[in-house]
């Protein structure tokens, strides 16, 4: 839609609305583990030519009155969709898992799609590898201190807080995680548009690629 910047900021003062700015970027992988680190294969190649074939995950935190509130996603490269995510109460590895076993059950990847995470110990820990290695994934990592080789996946959790989090004071985990869901489900995957998609949502962007081949990643 072309529409005159004027004419927004007019209509947002008629409305009584206000834009929302980002906020910095901060740093919250804890990659002080033992566990081995993966190379980064993907090397910031997130043009995908099918669906499945790269998946980026991710993990951010929400405050509410009760306490922090862990999510993790699993979002795939080609479509721009959340194909499965998770919260917790905790940093613990076991929802990073969760999120990955039900985007597995849910698409069926098949054998050589790439998944990319940042190297935090939820991804690199034994049972996050084994969940990936009976799923026939290649791994890669992102480098040490580096937010933009996952770009896709901080891109999103910018987009999250900017749009839903940020401004809000949830009274606990449970009213954010509904917010989360709504947010996710209702709005990003089914209407949300993207410039990438030609302006539609990742669901209706994926219909209508649906008779298109699927070529393997190299």
């Amino acid at each position: 839609m072309a529409v005159n910047h004027k004419r927004v900021a007019r209509l947002l003062r008629e409305a009584g609305l206000k834009a929302t700015g980002k906020r910095r970027f901060k740093a919250t992988t804890h990659s002080k583990h033992r566990y081995p680190v993966a190379p980064n294969l993907l090397a910031r190649r997130f043009e995908v030519q099918g669906a499945n074939r790269l998946w980026v995950s991710d993990i951010t935190f929400v405050w509410t009155r009760e306490g922090w509130l862990y999510v993790a996603i699993v979002l795939d490269a080609w479509s721009r969709k959340v194909v499965a995510w998770s919260w917790s109460r905790s940093l613990a590895a076991d929802f990073a898992v969760k999120a990955l076993k039900a985007a597995v059950q849910a698409r069926r990847p098949e054998m050589g799609w790439m998944h990319h995470s940042d190297q935090g110990g939820q991804y690199a820990c034994k049972q996050y590898q084994q969940v990936l290695g009976k799923a026939n994934a290649v791994c890669s990592m992102s480098r040490k201190g580096d937010c933009w080789d996952n770009a896709l996946a901080e891109s999103f959790f910018g987009t999250l807080k900017k749009e839903l989090i940020h401004g809000e004071m949830f009274q606990n985990r449970q009213q954010a995680v509904s917010a989360i869901f709504e947010y996710i489900e209702v709005f990003s995957n089914r209407k949300r548009r993207h410039s990438k998609l030609g302006y539609i949502s990742p669901v209706e962007f994926e219909k209508s690629q649906q008779n298109h081949p699927f070529p393997t990643l190299q």
